[in-house]
């Protein structure tokens, strides 16, 4: 498609050429307007609204203030509530928390994704545990 059509078809989709898309070169366009369209806009197999907040946690990890609030907008336009994404915030908040600590203490890879997994056996056990009992 031709720069022209590419605009047309995103100020018909989003009222407007945002500038960050206008100063995209035009031979990379067309690739970036298809990403952002199905990432972005299209159902895919994680619903928009989590998409988004997926996006606002690496934003705030990132410390992006553009990608912040373009991702808080997004997840609001998705039908995202103000606690899913306060939740959404302290849970980066809490992965790079948790991050920092792991690698500045140089846990033992191998050691940790073996209790991890020894962990997740435990826990799912005591899911299955608490399933009613089918008739």
């Amino acid at each position: 498609m031709d720069r022209m059509t590419i605009d047309h078809e995103i100020e018909e989709t989003l009222g407007l050429v945002p500038t960050f898309l206008h100063d995209v070169p035009d031979f990379l366009i067309e690739s970036e307007w298809q990403s952002f369209k199905l990432l972005e806009l299209a159902e895919t197999a994680i619903p928009n609204k989590y998409k988004e907040l997926i996006g606002l946690g690496v934003s705030g990890a990132t410390r992006c203030r553009y990608c912040a609030y373009f991702h808080t907008e997004a997840a609001r336009l998705f039908g995202a509530t103000e606690a899913e994404i306060a939740e959404a915030s302290l849970m980066a908040k809490h992965t790079m928390g948790w991050s920092t600590y792991l690698n500045a203490k140089q846990f033992d890879y191998d050691e940790f994704k073996a209790e991890f997994d020894r962990i997740a056996e435990h826990v799912r056990a005591q899911m299955a545990a608490q399933q009613p009992a089918h008739a």
